[in-house]
């Protein structure tokens, strides 16, 4: 098998990690772009000895690494979130992050996000509580949960509210999602992809963004699907099942990015 056919399966899966670091789909898929060159143009420095998974996030994280966090004099204002993220760095480091979304949504072993971040064991696991300690610092938002599975909502709402934010209702159609975010404007909004009534979660978050911009995580078993890179796409994403660290890590960082949540 070619090097391009072992490493295909994971790219959908960096692309949801290279967004959720970012940010930014397009941030996020900028830097992808940057990896596949790379890997490309010296397929020889591939690591070889390692798994291709492994391979691929250790080339993406020697292009993140080494990209200035400058701010780009061209930004047209402070809402653009890479200006936002510098505003937290004081408060959470960016390799806090990277080893909290390496263990919690890409679940990485510590060993192995060690690996990709050029740590021990017993620093991953000291940056992991770093981050986690960040988030319970982090401002409390309200929520808006858009999901029509019962078990699946319930568990998301507690996982929520144990976090300390506010949910303000649980929606299980497009229209009753719409309605719902006019009637009180949430901080966040976790959407699932199919609903009840056969409509969409990505139409419910395009009539709300319609209205109001808030950030957005979707909750799908298909990511695949909704991370080709070859058009608008969610910049975080979690794959059900899902593990509770996940949600948790998910929201964090879809809140470090928002202009609303900035610590005075």
């Amino acid at each position: 098998m070619s090097l391009g056919q072992d490493l295909a399966p994971h790219l959908p899966f960096l692309r949801r990690y290279a967004r959720a670091l970012t940010g930014s789909q397009a941030h996020g898929d900028a830097f992808v772009r940057a990896t596949l060159e790379a890997i490309v143009a010296a397929p020889n420095d591939f690591p070889r000895d390692v798994d291709p998974r492994l391979g691929l996030y250790r080339t993406f994280h020697a292009i993140w690494s080494s990209a200035s966090i400058e701010e780009d004099p061209n930004a047209n204002d402070g809402s653009d979130p890479e200006n936002i993220a510098k505003a937290r760095l004081a408060r959470i480091t960016p390799l806090s992050r990277q080893a909290l979304l390496l263990t919690a949504m890409e679940g990485f072993t510590s060993e192995d996000a060690g690996y990709l971040i050029g740590a021990d064991s017993s620093e991953v696991d000291s940056l992991v509580t770093e981050a986690l300690s960040e988030i319970e610092r982090q401002t409390r938002a309200e929520v808006l949960i858009i999901e029509d599975e019962p078990i699946i909502a319930m568990d998301i709402e507690t996982i929520v509210r144990d976090l300390g934010h506010v949910v303000t209702g649980v929606a299980v159609t497009r229209d009753e999602a719409v309605a719902q975010a006019m009637a009180r404007r949430p901080g966040l909004v976790l959407a699932d992809i199919q609903l009840a009534d056969d409509s969409s979660g990505i139409d419910a978050v395009k009539d709300i963004l319609a209205e109001f911009q808030v950030p957005v995580i979707f909750i799908t078993a298909f990511p695949e699907r909704l991370l080709t890179g070859e058009r608008p796409e969610p910049t975080f994403l979690i794959t059900k099942p899902f593990q509770r660290s996940t949600v948790k890590a998910a929201i964090a960082q879809a809140l470090f990015f928002d202009t609303a949540t900035i610590p005075a």
